[in-house]
């Protein structure tokens, strides 16, 4: 038997977005993202005209990361992160989006983050654009359907790269890039009109995604010009997904669906559109507009790592609906597997195969940037939190990954997601807990925000002291 470890400098961590952590809706000069005209949750696809003051959006204080982030960090460097995936809300450096001067609040606001991240040894790793781009882009611009907004989104990140370049040693373009095809207003910034055919709308969705594809090129270039020391890299939900049965029919629509997930990190990993695209976009009537240049500068400029999110598997068959599906959650129920109290199943053997389909496709550095159990948590009479199932769920997906690494493949690190309870971006939910912080906060606002250790808090830190040694084993 090969005796599992992981690597020294590995990067133990947790991961957390602007929009579900942060609040300060509308303080340092923010301005509207989509996210801030959300109250139940962004798998709706849709987002209030504006704000309804008797309204409770729960995003708009979220857990109070704005403001508590000093007292946050410190608990995670209690636990000894070595790394802090965050996010940086587009419309804090940017109120409205194609302004040409950056608002010089939201990058204080940041600069005091990374700060103090980085004054407690945790480096901070940033996603660009988190589900939260902001609203006079949609409205104005019909969102990534416009590729004005790549011009948008370079002079953005060039003045992140600016500014902190020399802070943040892993920067990620945007999240989960191929949920473009599934939740299209969140990852692209499109309201797909009700009344318009299957072919109109992959066609925007596609066109969209084309954009980002061009604006993530120019992201990794403007990387490695301003801020040389940091690496750029692709961001996917990467949920596996397998053949129902072993009838080829449904082997073949297996491998088909996946590919559809797969074309995102042929582009951004790759540099090119996959052969099987072509046959995709044609025989759905989908014609692409590709500016001069543009397959030219995603093939100079691609991603130096891949990160990439896993919560799950599902399995598929031929009978099944392909067009916009990328695995995860959706699918037919796996008789093998046990499911969470919202229904996703737990398979960390599943993360093993995901993590080994795509270093075997790609060979570059993969990020577990998010992982993690949502829950429904009991605060016992005298505070404390029994998570037992929270470290069984941790602890048998990390033993994946020390197998995954001793298969071959090479992991930059592993951020668990919600260290800390934060708001559901798909529900608007509290009571969906990934934390090993609880935060007392339900769905309708109410509480303290105070923040209690739970069980699963001290184990991980045990997990992180020992480099994974204390889960693995002799």
């Amino acid at each position: 038997m090969t005796a599992l470890s992981f690597p020294n400098d590995f990067l133990w961590g947790g991961a957390i977005a602007a929009n579900q952590a942060e609040g300060g809706w509308n303080e340092g000069g923010k301005g509207l993202s989509l996210s801030d005209l959300t109250r139940g949750g962004l798998l709706h696809g849709k987002i209030d005209p504006t704000v309804d003051p008797t309204a409770y959006y729960p995003s708009h204080q979220a857990i109070d990361f704005y403001h508590r982030y000093p007292q946050d960090i410190a608990l995670f460097a209690e636990m000894g992160f070595k790394c802090l995936r965050t996010s940086i809300a587009w419309s804090r450096i940017f109120p409205k989006g194609d302004e040409l001067e950056p608002n010089e609040a939201g990058l204080a606001f940041y600069e005091g983050l990374f700060d103090e991240m980085l004054k407690h040894g945790i480096r901070p790793v940033v996603t660009l654009s988190h589900y939260e781009t902001p609203v006079h882009l949609i409205r104005a611009y019909g969102g990534w359907t416009n590729r004005k907004l790549i011009e948008f989104f370079e002079r953005y990140v060039r003045v992140i790269f600016k500014r902190f370049g020399g802070k943040i040693g892993h920067f990620m373009g945007f999240n989960e890039i191929n949920m473009a095809s599934v939740i299209p207003l969140a990852a692209a910034a499109i309201e797909i009109p009700e009344d318009i055919s299957e072919t109109a709308k992959q066609t925007m969705i596609f066109q969209a995604t084309h954009h980002m594809f061009v604006a993530s090129a120019l992201a990794a270039k403007a990387c490695h010009e301003l801020a040389p020391t940091a690496k750029f890299g692709c961001m996917l939900q990467m949920g596996g997904i397998y053949p129902a049965t072993c009838k080829p029919d449904d082997v073949f629509a297996t491998m088909q669906v996946r590919r559809r997930t797969l074309l995102y990190s042929d582009v951004l990993v790759r540099g090119a559109y996959p052969n099987y695209a072509w046959r995709l976009f044609a025989e759905a009537g989908i014609k692409l507009e590709i500016a001069d240049g543009d397959l030219e500068i995603i093939k100079a400029h691609t991603a130096d790592f891949f990160g990439f999110s896993y919560y799950s598997t599902t399995t598929f068959t031929a009978d099944l609906p392909v067009m916009g599906h990328t695995g995860g959650i959706d699918g037919i129920d796996n008789p093998y597997l046990t499911k969470s109290d919202w229904g996703w199943a737990i398979d960390p053997k599943g993360l093993r195969y995901v993590c080994n389909e795509l270093w075997d496709r790609y060979q570059k550095p993969l990020f577990i940037v998010e992982n993690g159990l949502g829950a429904v948590d009991v605060v016992k009479e005298d505070g404390s939190i029994e998570d037992d199932y929270r470290i069984a769920y941790l602890d048998s997906h990390l033993r994946e990954i020390a197998e995954a690494i001793a298969d071959g493949c090479e992991m930059i690190g592993y951020t668990w997601w919600g260290p800390i309870d934060i708001v559901s971006a798909g529900t608007g939910e509290m009571k969906k807990r990934y934390g090993f912080i609880h935060v007392d906060r339900d769905n309708s606002g109410h509480g303290t925000l105070q923040r209690r250790r739970k069980k699963s808090f001290h184990h991980y830190k045990a997990v992180i002291a020992s480099n994974g040694a204390s889960i693995l084993g002799d």
